[in-house]
């Protein structure tokens, strides 16, 4: 997050030259494809979608509270949160999930300390704050969370990291939630600064394991006071320091026994070879098609990690091989979030990482012989780098089949709004269109007011909150209320969603691919725990299907068998349930207006 290397790369080139760039680097089969040429007619077109920010009126009312809001002394005042969408009640509507962190030296009046807070979803464009008796509002600087169903009891649970000590929170399928941290094998009497987490099945033995980033060793009772604090500099002004010069530490992977605990097998398993590392925000894919999850942990100020899966319990990290470790030229970058997709519909996983400021984020194109290659530039991603990066993914916002990214952006320094800098503490979202032959266009500008306001921010989850068929955003601001974009006008093309159910898998379905086809474009998507910057997007699967009226085939890849289940001939425009064994068990087609 703070000094980085930095480089500025050829985005003056790249417009000069989109149409040799297309040219050389796209594939002819892809410009012959008519979603292609329908993405690419779109690009001169106002865009039917809009962003709006409807938090409050959705009664997401609660502001988050996050260390000085002049004047940050501390790494922690800035590192901000995670935040999340997850169905809690199984009733087929996003919930929500607010983390909520601190103030140095606060000390709070009886009942007024910030907690996090949980919203029920009331099926009608708002919500309510369930907290109260939820178990849930818990006090501190929580950071990451994910979610995924531990033990198979039919109910998603909820990881949280904490700076101090992580915690599971069981879900008991009534509103409530127990703290079984203890109980469960995952506390650890040091504490520690928890980033993000995710779930996945390494094994795939049918449990879900848990992958936890630590970020740095920090003890908050020796924090500098703030005479203390003007020995560090950015661009010449006086700031806090971190995380260079500042202890890094390792990440933890707890696998699953199968009874409701864990045990901590980072060290057998291979996962502190790579060492102390500024680690943020992790998640896992299958990246090589090898059957087995992989992981991508998105690294400050030092390089990013893969890990490979041995098939043995064991991982290598192989991300300098791989290509997806330094950008392209050669450098370290301050990474917080990571968004995987296969946006070029070739079969392979990809890869977007959010950086620091001065600095470029990254798009790794996977080759599909085990490389990556940073294109960056050739994309058209490489136009901006003004922003400090946190929360992205990939979503198809305008539903035509090609996925779109969403980047949500939040300076670290509030002191930087007194400079000359020609950078702001509170910055705008950025929406790049996926043109559907390799590049994406920066549409920012076309997208509403909700991509344009200004917010310092952190955390971000894509879902569909409303079942309306568009991909909305729910964005953690940094002190400030949060920010629930809704996607108006994504609708206007058609759509498939799928939510899994695992049997002979973990209940989650979390590593199932699934693959859906539309004539000769094939688009595919696994089930994820953990993603964006420390926080968790929906666990259903949503494929824009352009002008298509039906899928062709929808295939399901199960990842504890790897059986393969086909669904051919299915109508657009509805929410399936589809369980592992049984087929699809219900479907839920909304009333658009």
């Amino acid at each position: 997050m703070i000094f980085p290397r930095r480089r500025f790369i050829g985005s003056s080139l790249f417009l000069l030259g989109s149409a040799l760039t297309d040219a050389l680097t796209t594939p002819l089969w892809r410009w012959k494809h008519p979603l292609t040429v329908e993405a690419a007619a779109s690009n001169s077109a106002v865009s039917q979608v809009q962003f709006l920010d409807v938090a409050q009126q959705a009664g997401l009312n609660v502001p988050n509270v996050w260390g000085g809001i002049e004047h940050k002394r501390s790494i922690i005042e800035t590192k901000g949160s995670g935040i999340a969408f997850f169905d809690y009640d199984n009733d087929g509507w996003l919930d929500i999930y607010l983390t909520n962190g601190n103030r140095l030296d606060a000390t709070w009046p009886p009942g007024k300390a910030p907690i996090s807070h949980l919203y029920k979803n009331n099926r009608d464009g708002t919500f309510t704050d369930v907290t109260e008796g939820s178990g849930l509002g818990i006090t501190g600087w929580q950071t990451g969370v994910c979610v995924g169903d531990y033990n198979n009891d039919g109910w998603d649970d909820l990881f949280c990291c904490f700076l101090g000590h992580n915690m599971l929170f069981h879900n008991n399928g009534n509103g409530t939630f127990t703290d079984v941290t203890r109980k469960a094998g995952l506390y650890q009497e040091k504490g520690r600064w928890g980033a993000g987490c995710t779930f996945l099945d390494y094994d795939r033995d049918g449990y879900l394991d848990l992958f936890v980033c630590n970020y740095l060793k920090l003890d908050l009772n020796n924090i500098p006071s703030e005479s203390e604090t003007n020995y560090c500099q950015w661009k010449g002004v006086p700031i806090m320091c971190g995380p260079r010069g500042l202890p890094a530490d390792t990440n933890i992977l707890y696998h699953n026994n199968g009874d409701g605990t864990f045990t901590d097998v980072s060290e057998r398993s291979g996962i502190l070879k790579p060492g102390p590392r500024y680690s943020i925000t992790p998640v896992s894919y299958d990246f090589d098609n090898d059957g087995w999850p992989d992981i991508y942990v998105a690294v400050d100020s030092e390089a990013s990690i893969l890990f490979k899966n041995n098939h043995d319990g064991t991982f290598t990290d192989i991300a300098v091989m791989a290509g997806c470790a330094y950008n392209d030229d050669g450098h370290e970058q301050a990474g917080m979030g990571v968004a995987v997709a296969d946006y070029d519909c070739d079969g392979w996983f990809d890869i977007f990482k959010t950086n620091f400021v001065d600095d470029t984020c990254n798009l790794y194109h996977n080759n599909g012989d085990g490389t990556f290659t940073d294109v960056t530039s050739p994309s058209g991603i490489g136009v901006n780098n003004r922003y400090v990066a946190w929360g992205c993914g990939f979503i198809d916002y305008d539903n035509d089949g090609w996925q779109d990214i969403i980047q949500i952006n939040g300076h670290v320094y509030p002191e930087v709004d007194r400079y000359n800098f020609g950078e702001t503490f509170k910055n705008p979202r950025l929406v790049y269109k996926n043109r559907g032959n390799g590049t994406f266009q920066d549409v920012s500008a076309e997208m509403g007011p909700g991509i344009s306001e200004r917010f310092s921010s952190r955390g971000a989850a894509f879902g569909d909150y409303n079942n309306n068929g568009n991909m909305d955003v729910l964005v953690l601001n940094l002190n400030d209320l949060p920010s629930l974009l809704r996607n108006d006008g994504g609708n206007k093309q058609n759509w498939i969603k799928i939510k899994l159910v695992g049997t002979k898998c973990n209940r989650t379905a979390i590593g199932a691919r699934v693959r859906v086809i539309t004539g000769k474009h094939i688009q595919m998507d696994e089930v994820h725990g953990g993603t964006s910057v420390m926080s968790q997007n929906d666990l259903r699967l949503h494929f824009g299907i352009g002008k298509n009226d039906i899928v062709d085939l929808i295939e399901v890849k199960w990842p504890t068998t790897q059986k393969v289940e086909h669904f051919p001939q299915v109508k657009a425009n509805q929410i399936l349930t589809i369980r592992e064994g049984t087929g699809i068990t219900a479907s839920y087609k909304p009333k658009l207006t």
